[in-house]
């Protein structure tokens, strides 16, 4: 499995710049409270990775949905949350902001999941990468280097809100704001190349 696709789910991802979500979400809570929030948070980022990988491509066959189609849709999906990166928000910041209010009024246990993980962490655009190399996968090992990918995210997701306040200390807004951007414009290219791919399937034409 190519090394891209790791680095593609990072930038997607992007925990460092969920870090000012987390600190705002878990405002109030104990120290323990806060540890079983990044455990809950990092094994559900897992879990909707391995699920997407090992699970995708069968739903996609249900529905009848070609994966060239899903390609140039998940590419979108990923331009759009480049854009909302270059503009210094998470990938997933919009959906995540919409739900604010209803995560406030939810029970303090169920914010790893709703709204830190999904949207937040991993939304619509983390899903469609994680479908398109799935099926870029040829063999079970490529399919299990995909879902150990899984796990190296959910440790940089683990290790970024356990250090949340110091990291949130010493690059400040203007840090986080930064490397959200320059995360976005690699994310940009990617999500071209993505959607070429996509387009190239459907239109042989295009390729030649």
């Amino acid at each position: 499995m190519d090394i891209k696709a790791l680095v593609t789910l990072l930038a997607i991802v992007n925990p460092l710049a969920a870090v000012p979500f987390y600190i705002h979400y878990t405002q109030g809570f104990t120290r323990e409270q806060r540890k079983r929030t990044i455990l809950v948070a990092s094994f559900s980022v897992f879990v909707v990775i391995a699920a997407s990988a090992l699970l995708g491509l069968k739903l996609l066959e249900f529905f009848g949905i070609t994966l060239a189609s899903f390609q140039v849709g998940g590419g979108m999906l990923l331009l759009t949350s480049s854009l909302a990166m270059l503009n210094a928000q998470p990938a997933e910041a919009k959906s995540a902001q919409a739900d604010m209010n209803e995560a406030e009024m939810a029970a303090r246990t169920s914010i790893a999941v709703v709204p830190l993980t999904i949207p937040l962490l991993t939304g619509p655009a983390t899903m469609s990468t994680v479908v398109i190399y799935a099926e870029k996968a040829k063999t079970f090992l490529q399919l299990g280097t995909l879902v150990g990918y899984g796990v190296v995210i959910a440790l940089a997701t683990f290790i970024c809100f356990s250090l949340a306040t110091p990291i949130a200390r010493i690059l400040g807004k203007t840090g986080i704001n930064v490397m959200t951007r320059l995360m976005g414009l690699i994310l940009a290219a990617l999500a071209v190349e993505v959607m070429a791919d996509g387009l190239t399937k459907l239109f042989p034409a295009l390729g030649k």
